[in-house]
Formats: C-alpha cells, sequence, structure tokens
C-alpha cells in the first residue's frame, strides 16, 4: 500500500491514498491536490484539494470521477476571483457540462455522475464546495465535526427526523444520491458563504463512502492524530479489514507552522 505524500509549499502537511477495496474490480474515485507553482498565484489561490466517487458502470464512474477533478482544477486555476467561492461555484458548474456533454458523445456511458467535493485554504481561511456523499471532516484539538450533509435519500431522512443519524451509514438505501455531478438538468452545490478560519494543528480529512460506510467518526478522529501519511494508511487497513466493499479514497491535510 502506497501512501502518496505531496511536496508541497510549507505550512501544511498532505497525504491521500486510494484503494480499490476488496469487492470491486475497478477504482471509480479520484483525488488530487494542487497548488499554484509561483508565489503570487499561490497567494491569490491558495491550496485546492479534491475528492470524487464515480458512478455508472465499469468506466463510466471512473471517467466521471477523473473528468471532475481535472475540470475543477483547471477551472478554479484559469478563473481570476480574489474569493474563491464564485470560482468553486464556477469551477464546478463546468465540470458539471462536462460530464453531461462526454456522456453524450458516449452514450454507453449515460446515467454516469459523480460525488464532488473540493477545499481551498488561502491564508488559512478554509472554503469548500460540495455535491454528493464523500464527506469533508475538521479535526480540531479533541473534537472531530462534519463540514459537509449527505447528498442521499438516507441524509434527507435523517435531516426530517425519520431516520437517527446513528442509523443512517446501516441503512440500506444509504447510497442513493439526490445529488451529483453529471446527473440532472443542474445541480446544486453546496458551498457556504463564509470561510472558516484554520488553527495550527488543525486537520482536514476529505473522504469517499468507501471509507466512512465502514469506519465511525471516533476511529477517524484516532486515527487523525498520527502524521498524515500514517493517518491515510491506517483507515485505508481499516476499511479493508471490515470487508471493503467500496473502493476507499480519502486525503489528509494537517495545517502547520508556515
Amino acid at each position: 500500500m502506497l501512501v502518496h505524500s505531496v511536496n508541497n509549499k510549507p505550512g501544511m502537511e498532505v497525504a491521500s491514498l486510494s484503494d480499490v477495496g476488496c469487492l470491486r474490480e475497478n477504482n471509480e474515485d479520484s483525488c488530487l491536490y494542487w497548488e499554484p507553482l509561483e508565489d503570487a498565484d499561490f497567494r491569490r489561490k491558495g491550496r485546492l484539494a479534491i475528492i470524487a466517487d464515480g458512478m455508472g458502470g465499469y468506466e463510466g464512474g471512473q471517467e466521471a470521477s477523473r473528468l471532475a477533478v481535472e475540470t475543477v482544477r483547471e477551472i478554479y486555476d484559469a478563473v481570476v476571483r480574489e474569493d474563491p467561492r464564485p470560482a468553486l461555484l464556477e469551477a464546478f458548474e463546468m465540470a458539471h457540462r462536462e460530464i453531461q456533454s462526454y456522456a453524450v458523445q458516449h452514450p454507453e456511458f449515460y446515467g454516469m455522475g459523480t460525488t464532488c467535493t473540493a477545499l481551498v485554504v488561502k491564508e488559512r481561511e478554509l472554503y469548500f464546495a460540495h455535491v454528493g456523499d464523500s464527506r469533508l471532516y475538521l479535526v480540531r484539538g479533541s473534537n472531530i465535526s462534519r463540514l459537509t450533509r449527505d447528498h442521499s435519500y438516507v441524509g434527507r431522512l435523517v435531516e426530517t427526523g425519520i431516520v437517527r443519524p446513528e442509523d443512517a451509514e446501516k441503512h440500506p438505501q444509504r447510497h442513493i444520491l439526490t445529488s451529483a455531478l453529471g446527473a440532472g438538468i443542474d445541480v446544486v452545490v453546496e458551498c457556504p458563504e463564509q470561510g472558516i478560519a484554520l488553527q495550527e494543528s488543525d486537520c482536514l480529512l476529505l473522504c469517499t463512502d468507501g471509507l466512512w460506510g465502514v469506519v465511525n467518526d471516533q476511529e477517524l478522529y484516532a486515527a487523525s492524530q498520527e502524521t498524515p501519511q500514517q493517518c491515510c494508511e491506517a483507515l485505508v487497513k481499516l476499511a479493508l479489514k471490515r470487508g471493503g466493499p467500496d473502493n476507499v479514497t480519502l486525503q489528509v491535510l494537517r495545517v502547520s507552522e508556515s
């Protein structure tokens, strides 16, 4: 198992790991970490991390998640905005259209789509955009909090009080999404208007449902106390030990001294 550690600019430790799991034949997850090379661009854009979990058949899901992370990175880099939020929204909208266009050109991939969660850290301020049921967690001190909500049928049941949160992750219909890039005419992107001020030692954890579906929040928190590389390795091993029913992908970023 190879953990990918990023040789990035000072101020953030970054690592990621993706595994096909124990039951799938191919990996439909994608993840990416990006930061501009030039210091002036870095100050303007900050750091970008993306994770996506595709759907739509043997190759359709793989293509959808790849298109999502590549398009979001390209558009976020190209859009000239001081505020990361409109740049993220424009990037998600373009990714939505690109996936739909690809499906038209390749009818065998009809129905392809993907979750997508992207975060930007700019001057220790966190911004994010999100569609689907991949997740973003913030670990600070002794607490872990989920910053995203699941755009899923069961997520909606939890919000209305029909299903208890502790029962949601075992619900047989938990994988039915209500929103995804590439699905439907328009896509509604979750993108909070206000950034979140980060503190030194804060840990950000992006993951697909192949991880959170078999590993609980307390276990995510415990692993996050290690280095990002060790955290990735420990959590993927734990997911595989529990049967690895889906692809498992996570990306861990820890705020360090600038």
